[in-house]
């Protein structure tokens, strides 16, 4: 499903316009990315958290160099879905 679709589909089941129904759906991305770049987690209780991870320092190649490089610790955004909606997924989608 794309925001596009999405757009649609909210808009259709609350009957509201499509061109609010998408800046509401911006305003919610917005306020989701601004917590997570002031180092906050966003938690949505019965969906999921959108949490901050921390990835340790390690030394990768360079394979067209064959060189070590250093890559450095850093943070990087991620999705832990909820317990409940994990098992609903699991239950209603068939695995391919």
């Amino acid at each position: 499903m794309t925001k596009a679709e999405l757009v649609n589909t909210i808009s259709s089941k609350l009957g509201t316009e499509k061109a609010e129904t998408q800046k509401i759906i911006e305003a919610f991305m917005h306020e989701i990315r601004s917590a997570m770049y002031q180092g906050d987690n966003v938690y949505l209780r019965g969906f999921g958290s959108f949490i901050i991870k921390t990835r340790a320092a390690k030394t990768g190649r360079n394979i067209s160099k064959n060189t070590a490089i250093e890559i450095p610790a850093h943070n990087i955004p991620a999705f832990k879905p909820s317990k409940t909606f994990t098992e609903k997924v699991k239950a209603k989608v068939a695995v391919k």
